[in-house]
């Protein structure tokens, strides 16, 4: 439900420095109550997904490559941790994408701005459907069950888009499945944008706001509006 960088990661976790400076808001209802609703809500959800998700494994060893992978992503406080997805490039994507976008200007534009590509030559035909309906992101409730993520929060960024980050708010929350920025422009926004719904979002987190995003984020994997 956002860029897809390429490449495998098993590093330990780390600590990043954040941008700059900045105070810590007492997220009160987030400290404790968000906690155990994530934990319950996997827990309802498990069974139904983790057969899905075992479906999906095989259909994806079909084209020969691995099924799952991992990928560095910053977490709250800066802290990196290892994001799990289901594949849904070709195992050499990133020389695929550095040569399309040598090749095409424009796309090298787009994806200098989105760090997205709305036509990303690296997409498997079974990662297409993946991306639209937003499965190959299924695994990250292993990362919502150990606290690496909440199911609703910020989109979690790599560490190489530190830089192309002008907020402060991601790093006092945990990283989300799903967020603001998912139901609303999505697509048609800049990374940069992205940090507005951050702080959105940090000033409204709340039990109620949580659930109307979970509930709207139904309606856009149906539509099947990914990329």
């Amino acid at each position: 439900m956002l860029d897809h960088p390429t490449s495998e990661h098993t590093g330990t976790r780390t600590t990043l420095a954040p941008a700059k400076p900045r105070a810590r808001r007492d997220f009160g209802f987030y400290r404790v109550g968000k906690r155990l609703i994530d934990l319950a809500l996997v827990a309802v959800g498990g069974p139904f997904f983790l057969p899905l998700i075992m479906i999906l494994v095989v259909l994806i060893r079909l084209d020969g490559g691995p099924a799952l992978y991992l990928q560095p992503r910053i977490g709250r406080d800066g802290r990196v941790f290892r994001l799990w997805k289901l594949r849904s490039m070709v195992p050499n994507a990133e020389a695929a994408l550095a040569a399309y976008l040598d090749a095409n200007p424009d796309a090298r534009a787009e994806w200098d701005s989105t760090q997205k590509l709305r036509h990303d030559p690296r997409l498997t035909a079974m990662g297409g459907f993946l991306r639209r309906y937003s499965l190959d992101e299924l695994p990250q409730l292993w990362n919502v069950l150990i606290g690496d993520m909440s199911l609703v929060g910020p989109r979690p960024m790599m560490p190489s888009q530190r830089l192309l980050y002008p907020g402060t708010a991601y790093y006092d929350l945990r990283p989300g499945l799903t967020g603001l920025w998912q139901i609303s422009e999505r697509n048609n926004c800049t990374f940069a944008e992205r940090a507005a719904y951050d702080n959105r979002y940090a000033q409204t987190v709340s039990a109620r706001v949580d659930f109307a995003v979970l509930a709207r984020t139904l309606g856009v994997v149906f539509r099947g509006t990914g990329c």
